[in-house]
């Protein structure tokens, strides 16, 4: 119950976020709004964690990891993935992020010497054409300066980077990190790391004064990032990031029907074929080996 709890409120969170980054982008450069973002975040975190006199002094060595992590999931991840939808919708660059299951997994194998089963490799390959089938109409023209193509490129850095981020809060939390005070940390050095990026671009430290800018960034540090953090590293440190990266597959689904609504985001064939593939493929990764096995037959090679 705890750890479905816990999917649950991770998906409709992180799946409500790619809209709530709409709001973000225009006036104030990305780097800067995630400053804020970042910085609200952390003074949340450490006023909790000072307020439930959690131990928060560790190693040199392990605030080396926790400025890893920050880098990872705390900052570049997500200048990245602003910049890549600048240029996609918030239900594209969700989709493009849910790459991330596989990113996770393949990760895994190298970092932490997990086996990799052949259905992994087959859910890749249809995660993959997927993506391809959701950019068809750019991929067809294979011209560079097509922004959504640039979009798709940003978006699966960032995602790329946000793996690794994640192989570092599980590291931490086998070194009996607790994920409280690792996100405390982690948000600190983020809003730093982040703070020298806006000094050396030259942006300035404006602010948007409307309601909308306002309302998205606070709904952004709090549920997006102190919340919605917690709840997912609980997950990796509960169940492993191959199953706790099932929420990838999710938000996607709560990021299109905002999309929908909000953003006039239309479905086409492209769309929909791409969508089902990413889909399929997350779900045969996911799916335990017996019941593929019962639904296919004791011989199915590929699940081993």
């Amino acid at each position: 119950m705890k750890n479905t709890l816990l999917y649950m409120v991770t998906v409709l969170i992180w799946g409500s976020t790619w809209l709530a980054i709409e709001f973000q982008l225009g006036t104030v450069a990305p780097e800067v709004s995630l400053v804020y973002r970042f910085a609200m975040a952390a003074l949340l975190m450490w006023g909790y964690c000072l307020y439930r006199k959690l131990p928060m002094g560790y190693s040199l060595v392990q605030h080396g990891f926790f400025m890893l992590l920050a880098a990872c999931n705390f900052g570049f991840n997500y200048l990245v993935l602003y910049w890549a939808q600048e240029h996609l919708t918030s239900a594209l660059a969700s989709i493009a992020f849910s790459t991330l299951l596989m990113m996770n997994i393949v990760n895994t194998r190298l970092f932490f010497g997990k086996p990799v089963a052949g259905r992994i490799y087959v859910g890749a390959l249809l995660g993959i054409a997927g993506i391809a089938m959701l950019f068809y109409k750019d991929l067809q023209s294979l011209e560079l300066a097509s922004t959504t193509l640039l979009g798709l490129m940003l978006a699966l850095a960032g995602t790329l980077i946000a793996s690794f981020g994640n192989m570092v809060s599980v590291r931490n939390s086998r070194r009996e990190v607790g994920v409280l005070q690792g996100n405390a940390w982690g948000m600190l050095y983020g809003a730093l790391m982040l703070s020298g990026v806006v000094w050396a671009s030259g942006a300035s430290f404006s602010f948007d004064l409307r309601p909308a800018y306002i309302l998205s960034l606070l709904y952004l540090a709090v549920f997006g990032t102190v919340i919605a953090f917690a709840t997912y590293f609980a997950l990796l440190k509960n169940i492993g990031p191959e199953k706790a990266s099932y929420v990838i597959v999710l938000f996607p689904l709560v990021a299109v029907i905002l999309s929908i609504w909000f953003e006039g985001f239309v479905w086409n064939a492209y769309t929909l074929g791409g969508f089902a593939l990413v889909l399929l493929g997350n779900g045969l990764v996911l799916t335990p080996l017996a019941r593929l096995r019962q639904w296919f037959g004791p011989r199915i090679s590929l699940a081993e």
